[in-house]
């Protein structure tokens, strides 16, 4: 508990100084802002991935967390968003639980052993961040898979630059990167077996998790 005052705390002054020295224009105050959860995040997590609660505590001091009911709610109306913006894009929106799991097929992202973003995901991506700057109060993992075909450290690579690829964009469009994570899983969770040309191309592939921030 002290130490989440403390981060609120600290976020909360940094805020108030951006600010004051940006009130100028609502860009300026933006910016500020970001800049502020941006220092609160690296103070206490680094660029560490996978630790969530250091990274929900920084998203909920910034933007406020979701209690009880509040939580189905919020995710059920980012969930029909997402299935509005996405229809017709071959993009899958999966419910689990609390969570939401969007599936982007390979055909979408990457050609073969690259890492760069196809031009046809860009509008994919444009849509997705709209709605995820909609609905700010969730953390966001993307993981990045491959097929078996080729070595197995290579794989791991690829797909861990594959994540961070579709991260950087989001951020991009304004999604604030203390909400975003990454993994590389390569070959380790195919969606299906590897036997066929047309499963391994289902098995390249990338998922974004959308995880509610809640009050602890």
């Amino acid at each position: 508990m002290q130490k989440k005052l403390m981060i609120v705390g600290v976020l909360a002054s940094s805020m108030t100084l951006g600010g004051v020295v940006g009130c100028a224009s609502t860009d300026n105050q933006n910016t500020a802002r970001g800049a502020a959860i941006g220092a609160v995040a690296g103070a206490i997590a680094g660029k560490a991935t996978g630790n969530h609660k250091n990274k929900r505590m920084v998203i909920g001091a910034a933007v406020g967390a979701l209690a009880g009911a509040a939580v189905g709610s919020y995710m059920d109306n980012q969930e029909k968003a997402l299935r509005e913006e996405l229809s017709g894009t071959g993009v899958k929106v999966h419910r689990e639980g609390d969570n939401l799991r969007l599936e982007i097929p390979s055909q979408l992202t990457f050609e073969i052993n690259r890492a760069d973003i196809r031009a046809n995901l860009y509008p994919v991506l444009n849509d997705i961040a709209r709605v995820l700057g909609d609905y700010d109060k969730t953390l966001l993992v993307i993981s990045g898979h491959t097929d078996d075909t080729g070595p197995y450290d290579y794989n791991m690579r690829l797909s861990v630059q594959r994540a961070d690829s579709v991260s950087n964009y989001l951020a991009a469009q304004g999604v604030l990167p203390v909400r975003l994570e990454t993994q590389g899983f390569g070959p380790t969770y195919p969606m299906v077996p590897n036997t066929s040309e047309a499963n391994r191309a289902q098995n390249r592939r990338v998922e974004i998790h959308i995880e509610p921030i809640t009050e602890s």
